[in-house]
């Protein structure tokens, strides 16, 4: 990968192939048809960024089998360059079934056992200089749910020696873990590493042990965090630095799958931070993404075009809470 025209955004994590029923409000054991897409939370936000108008890699592995020449294949497809998928000889590649009960109740069932090819990425996968230049670093704290992949962020961080823009996604996973307290022993020493987090307030409260919006934000500024984003579920998002406290409402919208809009949320995140918006306009937008695609049935493909996030954000009133 030349340096002399860096990334906009690299991002490392999980990724895989998500089986959706086609038909909604009825359980798996029920179900007759099913749609195959593109899945896990960092392809998503990969895909989500490029759909928006960015260069973006994806840093992940996948099994030497068919649904992993079918994640990279639609990673080029839509967008993504799939040059630094690791393929693993001896794991599957991941598949994540789901039931879809609107509006929120979106049950996740994950095929990743004994192991998971994205959690096998070594440090010695990590190409050095693309992480060094990316102007956006993007992780997930699934990824330090075992060994190697813990190591391989944790190297990937040390490269990035805290540049702007250096992002971790608290996707909390529990199914991942054995515990919120091992959880939140990695996690913290991640947010040490990083200078924007984002998470919803149970992620927070796994993350620093605090719920309230406010206080999970500031735990994190103590930390060295430059940008603390909070969502905040039907009372919208809140995001803090040092200097600026913005919360924005939600967007109401007639949920389809909601399983995906953290990950649109996350690609116009992305976004308004490469492009330097206010913080109040990069989350009013971020807000409008995450709301079209929990309003459709599939996840990457479902990720919105800037003209889509645009009409639906500028409809929006201005931010409730701005000082």
């Amino acid at each position: 990968m030349s340096t002399t025209h860096p990334l906009d955004a690299l991002v490392i994590g999980r990724s895989g192939v998500d089986i959706y029923p086609l038909q909604v409000g009825v359980g798996l054991e029920d179900v007759t048809s099913f749609g195959k897409f593109l899945g896990g939370t960092a392809a998503n936000v990969a895909v989500a960024t490029a759909r928006l108008g960015h260069t973006v890699a994806l840093i992940s592995g996948v099994g030497d089998d068919p649904f992993g020449r079918f994640v990279s294949r639609e990673l080029a497809r839509l967008g993504v360059d799939n040059t630094h998928l690791v393929t693993d000889t001896k794991h599957a590649t991941p598949v994540t079934f789901c039931e879809m009960f609107p509006p929120d109740d979106f049950p996740l069932y994950f095929y990743r056992k004994p192991t998971a090819p994205d959690l096998q990425v070594r440090p010695d996968d990590i190409d050095h200089d693309t992480v060094q230049t990316a102007r956006l670093y993007w992780s997930t704290v699934t990824g330090l749910c075992e060994e190697p992949s813990r190591s391989a962020h944790f190297a990937a961080w040390e490269l990035r020696a805290r540049r702007p823009l250096t992002v971790l996604d608290l996707d909390w996973r529990p199914m991942f873990w054995e515990s919120a307290q091992t959880a939140g022993e990695h996690i913290r020493k991640a947010l040490s590493k990083v200078t924007v987090a984002v998470g919803n307030r149970e992620e927070c409260e796994v993350a620093v042990g605090e719920s309230d919006p406010l206080r999970a934000a500031d735990a994190q500024l103590d930390l060295g965090i430059e940008l603390a984003i909070v969502k905040l579920g039907p009372k919208g998002v809140l995001g803090r630095t040092r200097t600026e406290t913005v919360t924005v409402p939600p967007i109401p919208v007639d949920v389809v799958n909601g399983l995906g809009a953290g990950d649109g949320f996350g690609g116009s995140l992305c976004h308004g931070l490469l492009e330097g918006w206010p913080l109040e306009k990069t989350l009013r937008y971020a807000n409008a993404a995450g709301a079209i695609v929990a309003s459709r049935l599939e996840c990457s493909t479902a990720m919105p075009t800037a003209a889509e996030v645009a009409n639906l954000a500028e409809a929006q009133p201005r931010s409730a809470l701005a000082r």
